[in-house]
């Protein structure tokens, strides 16, 4: 039996397209049939998770694999399949829109299995294919007997627009690897400003009036990078990080131009790759002010707008009191929080550890111009006017 199987490059390019309004056709859908550990650390954006093994099925697959034999491997793997073959097929058909028949299930998977490895690797064959819009793509770690086998069975069961993804996840890496080497950046912009002046709040307006402008770092990487940049929201993995910048990437620059917010190699625990960081650091620079008031406002608002934040807030702020001096200001931080006077604590933030790092970082930087950011709607209108005169004297 042939099962067909999608390029990576094609699903990168599916995945970075929008979506066509076609009147509720099904679109693509994407399964990864990993363990939870494997999928948490990066996943096809949008793929759903239906694990063929948990993760302990995964690590004693894996342990027999190395230490006995693949056939032993195998059996163990059959024995788990088996055992949870109704979930299996439920996960998928409830990720792929789809009415599985109703069918012996065991019965099924023993018939595909029962003649041992070496007769199911000859019999399940990869054949390319092209990725159909409504496909559903299912996709083990290199794209082998794991994945092979699932699509062969529900294909039988009548989900014919079930496919593989040649090499699985491992081959989709290597494609977002190749696409952020690849990447020919245009001309570049770069918010900078001192912390809390509203870089993101203008990078994200700006992204509103000027679709396919931004390139939101931040955004991508779950974190404002800074210590406390984490507080309130989700931090990736690299290789997720990565993911994202490349179907982000994949998506095109339509006015050919590039707007970033100014960080450090490192967003958080999350490094640039090294075209990525190039264009940033090659950009035309833009300085964002705004009074302090302003500025105390947008770290309240960033680090406290919820009240589940403050006890994470709480968690890092001794880290901050040590490298002020903890003779000095130690839990002096913390007890601004408690005593729920955050105004304070964020002002404080400002004068005594983010503006003299932000200066001593930023020494010596040229800026093509400045703008206030009070209004941050207004500001990315001025900067958006100011982009395109620059860029349009370019062109003429």
């Amino acid at each position: 039996m042939t099962v067909p199987a999608a390029g990576a490059d094609a699903l990168l390019r599916a995945i970075a397209s929008p979506a066509p309004d076609d009147g509720g056709a099904p679109g693509l859908t994407v399964i990864d049939l990993r363990s939870p550990s494997e999928f948490a650390e990066d996943h096809v954006p949008g793929a759903v998770n239906v694990p063929l093994f948990d993760d302990a099925e995964r690590a004693v697959i894996g342990t027999l694999y190395k230490r006995e034999s693949p056939e032993a491997a195998f059996a163990e793997g059959r024995r788990a399949t088996l055992e949870h073959a109704a979930e299996l097929v439920g996960g998928i058909a409830a990720a792929a829109g789809w009415t599985a028949p109703h069918a012996d299930l065991r019965a099924g998977i023993e018939r595909m299995t029962g003649g041992g490895i070496a007769k199911l690797e000859a019999e399940l064959c990869a054949v390319p294919t092209e990725l159909d819009a409504d496909a559903v793509v299912l996709h083990c770690w290199r794209g082998g007997l794991r994945s092979r086998s699932v699509i062969a069975f529900v294909r039988e069961l009548g989900l014919e627009r079930a496919v593989g993804l040649a090499g699985g996840y491992k081959a989709w890496r290597a494609g977002v690897r190749a696409s952020l080497e690849r990447w020919d950046a245009p001309p570049a912009f770069v918010l900078r400003g001192f912390t809390g002046v509203g870089k993101t709040l203008v990078l994200r307006e700006l992204e509103r009036i000027r679709p396919g402008w931004t390139l939101d770092l931040e955004e991508l990487a779950g974190h404002r990078s800074s210590i406390l940049g984490m507080v309130g929201l989700e931090p990736c993995s690299q290789k997720a990080f990565e993911t994202r910048l490349a179907v982000r990437i994949e998506r095109g620059f339509p006015s050919n131009v590039v707007v970033f917010e100014g960080e450090s190699r490192k967003v958080g625990d999350a490094i640039q790759p090294p075209r990525v960081w190039d264009a940033l650091g090659g950009g035309v620079n833009l300085k964002l002010t705004a009074p302090v008031e302003t500025r105390v406002a947008v770290l309240v608002a960033d680090y406290l707008e919820r009240d589940a934040n403050r006890a994470e807030l709480r968690a890092q702020l001794p880290f901050i009191e040590q490298r002020l001096g903890p003779r000095k200001y130690d839990g002096a931080l913390v007890a601004l929080l408690d005593a729920g006077r955050d105004e304070e604590l964020a002002a404080l933030l400002l004068e005594l550890y983010y503006d003299p790092l932000y200066a001593h970082s930023e020494k010596g930087r040229a800026y093509d111009a400045e703008f206030d950011t009070t209004d941050p709607a207004s500001c990315a209108a001025e900067i958006a006017a100011w982009i395109e005169a620059r860029t349009h004297g370019r062109e003429s």
